[in-house]
């Protein structure tokens, strides 16, 4: 049976060293006055200046970004007046263009947002600049909040969210430390391994179609593509910061896993970190990149994710599929997390084996991700998962 497909992505989407230079054109097209969201660690950088200096528009800057984006820090007037937002940073600050964008088309409070598909209609227009290789959020449909009154972080999940223009500049990750680029890429990864090895969801294409749909013919390709560009590049780009063929390789990698994590969503790994990154106040990619791993261990019994596991592995190691295994690929991940500082246990985070129901718990709340987790998510297999990521037990070795 022919296999189905979605993908959303903006209009424009530009890759590679230099592309910045598009901005002035891309933000022109949508109005004069900007409202730039910035991180607050790049605003007085010359790369950032450049890029603002060269807009021929009226420029006003946001750098009020807080990591982990706690909801009530997001101003509801900071877009008034504005035609378009660009956003320059990390992934909090993308999507907080994207909320602030949200907010300055639709009333608040973002609450009535959380969720899918219940953003009433366009924001306003955001062009997004990644500075940083990993959440893949200027491609996507969905910006996370951390929400004070809630035990886990959130998501508004909305075509609506795509931003109308991604730019994707290599040059704009030199800067970045290593931990943020092992703990953004090692997420790019996730982001990449979660898409290819996705359960498919049956699709109503009568009714409004889901946000998130599984892994499906179009983005399959790309997943696989994002980790073969990441996998055997990363190291090389915590370890030289400023090696710019692995700085692109990474980049692209992260890119190419956004668009397709974009339309078929993510399972386990971000289920579970959705709690634990709460509870630990850790950053999002070491949970996630930490989990990847024993959630592979705990799926591979089942065949077609075995397949799926040798194929992700072929193309980490660049061997020959014949070479490759599910109980490979997983030990592959798990030297990688190792190179670049992902901590082996979630004991040596700080989490006690006695909170781990308690984060099962919360994680089986998060439908929207395990609908496409390539088994049933039981209780059982989520506190399976756990226990093993707590002692740190892998039986792989490469």
């Amino acid at each position: 049976m022919l296999e189905l497909g979605t993908m959303r992505l903006p209009a424009r989407v530009h890759f590679g060293y230099g592309t910045r230079a598009q901005l002035p054109h891309l933000v022109g097209v949508h109005g004069t006055r900007v409202l730039a969201v910035v991180d607050p660690f790049l605003v007085d950088t010359p790369l950032v200046r450049g890029v603002l200096d060269a807009l021929d528009a009226e420029v006003r800057v946001h750098a009020d970004v807080t990591p982990e984006l706690p909801v009530d820090s997001l101003d509801a007037g900071a877009a008034a007046g504005a035609d378009v937002v660009l956003a320059i940073g990390g992934g909090s600050t993308l999507d907080a263009a994207k909320l602030l964008a949200l907010l300055a088309a639709h009333e608040g409070p973002l609450s009535r947002y959380y969720g899918e598909n219940l953003v009433p209609g366009p924001i306003l227009p955001v062009i997004a600049v990644p500075t940083t290789a990993g959440t893949g959020s200027e491609v996507t449909p969905v910006a996370v909040v951390s929400d004070p009154g809630r035990e886990l972080k959130v998501g508004i999940s909305s075509p609506y969210l795509v931003p109308a223009a991604a730019v994707v500049d290599p040059e704009l990750t030199l800067g970045a430390p290593a931990g943020v680029t092992a703990f953004s890429g090692i997420d790019a990864l996730v982001h990449a391994v979660e898409s290819f090895t996705a359960r498919p969801l049956a699709v109503d294409w009568a009714a409004p179609a889901r946000v998130f749909i599984g892994r499906n013919a179009l983005t399959a390709p790309l997943a696989l593509e994002a980790a073969g560009r990441i996998g055997p590049w990363l190291a090389t780009a915590v370890g030289e910061p400023g090696n710019r063929e692995a700085r692109g390789e990474v980049a692209l990698g992260a890119l190419l896993g956004g668009i397709a994590f974009g339309s078929t969503g993510t399972h386990l790994c971000h289920a579970l970190q959705y709690p634990l990154g709460a509870l630990t106040k850790t950053p999002h990619g070491l949970g996630t990149g930490l989990l990847l791993p024993y959630a592979l261990d705990v799926l591979r019994g089942e065949p077609v994710v075995a397949g799926q596991l040798a194929q992700l592995g072929a193309a980490l190691e660049r061997i020959a599929p014949e070479q490759a295994s599910a109980e490979r690929t997983i030990a592959r991940l798990a030297e990688l997390n190792r190179a670049i500082g992902v901590p082996a246990s979630l004991a040596e985070i700080g989490v006690g084996r006695d909170q781990l129901a308690h984060i099962a718990e919360l994680a089986l709340g998060l439908e929207r991700l395990l609908a496409i987790a390539p088994v049933a998510p039981t209780r059982e297999l989520l506190l399976e998962l756990l226990e093993r990521a707590h002692a740190g037990s892998l039986l792989y070795s490469l």
